[in-house]
Parts: C-alpha cells; sequence; structure tokens
C-alpha cells in the first residue's frame, strides 16, 4: 500500500486528498498534516471562544467562480452547492467589482467548511501541529521530519504550503529541486496583511445597509466584513461578528509588529469608519505573511 503524505490541509491540500482518494484505484495511506491547529489554511474560520456558534472568516470571504472556472470546475461547485457547503452570495457588498458572467458564492458555516468537507471526502489521517523541517531520501523512500515526534517514510509527499516555508525545508530536498525550478520558486511573492475578527453579544445591532464593503480611503482597512449577515444568517441566539482586512501597505509596515499593537490601531481606524461601535466580547487578530499570490511560478512541488 502506497503512502501519501501532503503537507498542508487548506483549500489545495484538501483537494488533493479528496482526489487522489476518488482517483486512485490501489489501497492508499493517506496522509495530511498541518503546522497549524486546525484545517484551512488561508480559508480559515475562527470561533467565538463564548459561543462556537457564532464564527468569522478570517482569510477568504466568498468564492468567485469566473466563466472560465465555472466551464473547467463546474462539477465541484455542483457538488458543494448539492451539500450546502456553498450558496449564492446575495447580501450587498459595496464596492465589489463584478464582471460579466461572474457569480458569487458564500459558505454558510464558514470558508473552512469547504476544506473539512474535501479532507473528510479523503478518509484521510490527519495530524495538525506538525511541522515539517527535513525531507531526505533513505532508500527509495521520503523520510519527513518534523519539530516533534520521530521521522516518518512516506512513498509520496505533496508539499502545498506557502512556497518560502517549502524553500525553507532542510535535507535532501534542495538538492532535488533543480536551479531552474529554484529559481522559478523563488520569484513567487505574496502580499501581507492582517485580519481581525471581532464577535458580539446574542442582541447586538450593527445598523449598517451592506453586509461588506471595500473601502478605499483609509490607510489601515481594505475591507469590512459582517459575516452573518453575508452568509444571509439572522439568529437572535448568536450575536453578530464583524471582520475587518487591512491593506496590503500597512500589512508589510507593520509584519512584525506585536498583534496587540496592530490590533489596537485596526481598532483605531475602524472607529473612523464605524464610530460608536459596542465592544465586543471576543477578538481574534490574524496576522497573514502570506496573503495573496503576486507572482506565480509554473513550478509545481510533488515529490514521488
Amino acid at each position: 500500500m502506497a503512502r501519501v503524505l501532503i503537507v498542508g490541509a487548506g483549500l489545495t491540500g484538501s483537494l488533493c486528498a479528496a482526489l487522489l482518494r476518488k482517483e486512485t484505484a490501489h489501497p492508499l495511506h493517506l496522509a495530511v498534516w498541518d503546522k497549524a491547529g486546525d484545517s484551512g489554511g488561508r480559508m480559515t474560520t475562527a470561533r467565538s471562544p463564548h459561543n462556537p456558534q457564532s464564527t468569522v472568516d478570517l482569510g477568504a470571504q466568498y468564492i468567485t467562480c469566473t466563466p472560465h472556472y465555472a466551464k473547467k470546475h463546474q462539477s465541484f461547485y455542483d457538488e458543494l452547492l448539492a451539500h450546502g457547503i456553498l450558496k449564492p452570495l446575495i447580501s450587498p457588498i459595496e464596492g465589489m467589482v463584478m464582471k460579466e458572467g461572474d457569480y458569487n458564492f458564500v459558505a454558510p458555516q464558514g470558508v473552512s467548511s469547504i476544506i473539512k468537507h474535501y479532507l473528510k471526502e479523503s478518509g484521510a489521517n490527519i495530524c495538525f501541529r506538525q511541522c515539517v523541517t527535513q525531507i531526505n531520501l533513505r532508500n527509495d523512500k521520503w523520510e519527513v521530519s518534523k519539530e516533534t515526534g520521530s521521522p516518518e517514510q512516506f512513498d509520496i509527499v505533496v508539499l502545498t504550503m506557502p512556497v518560502p516555508q517549502i524553500l525553507q525545508l532542510q535535507g535532501d530536498i534542495a538538492n532535488v529541486i533543480s536551479e531552474y525550478q529554484r529559481q522559478q520558486l523563488e520569484s513567487v511573492s505574496y502580499s501581507s496583511r492582517y485580519a481581525l475578527g471581532l464577535f458580539y453579544e446574542a442582541g447586538t445591532k450593527i445598523d449598517v445597509p451592506w453586509a461588506g464593503q471595500y473601502i478605499t480611503s483609509n490607510p489601515c482597512i481594505r475591507f469590512i466584513s459582517i459575516d452573518n449577515k453575508k452568509r444571509n444568517i439572522a439568529s437572535s441566539e448568536i450575536g453578530p461578528s464583524l471582520v475587518i482586512h487591512t491593506t496590503v501597505p500597512f500589512g508589510v509596515t507593520h509584519l512584525e509588529h506585536s498583534v496587540e499593537d496592530v490590533q489596537e490601531l485596526i481598532f483605531q481606524q475602524l472607529e473612523t469608519i464605524l464610530p460608536g461601535l459596542p465592544q465586543p466580547v471576543a477578538t481574534k487578530c490574524q496576522k497573514w505573511r502570506y496573503s495573496q499570490v503576486i507572482r506565480e511560478s509554473s513550478s509545481m512541488s510533488t515529490f514521488s
């Protein structure tokens, strides 16, 4: 039985695991490792410590289906819609740029529910807090070392984490990547930003006409979403949740600052946009060092 390891439990890793399980005719031992404490990657959904039903999407906010991808990936959209994991975005998002033929979808249970669906479909053995440090070739097997625990051997390793993290790996993997591939991988660059999630008590009113808004005139804040409103979900038992995404220049400038200091700066700017907001009962500030890809590479990172 072939042993396959996928490193990264985000969208790429989870979908890769599900497709491998579906398309492989032979028995397969499939493992997915992630250094975080939960799945999602850049499609992470955070929960309020006071009420786990109150959630906020800290990464991707909605899914845009272009005509090109509608034609190429229709079966994926159909599956997610049939399971109720996606539904059409009908709530108003001010400042959204819509191109002809585009459709937008939201995830009622949070965007990380997409990843959880594919991981469940894969039947993989999923392990969190597994930070890979080295990959070496041992007797035609890939020996994968991590920060804690003993190394494990696999026939195939698929790396889906951000490219800079791949290039930091030690061991024989450094020799497997050709000079051309390394140059291609090193040319990949990412934007950086912060996301701040705010959770409120049940019954709290946030009186604005929109569910989301793109901000163009603030040096700190680029996007605000009232997540329960974005998903078109109303409940008297669950308080509203709000997420703020910063601009990229702000994210880059404050990348090495403490999360506490950054959170305070975001709050100060938020007060100028939404004055008089009530105090949240909980907050979650997320640093996205690797937010969106600015420049891509054609190289793939699969070793077998």
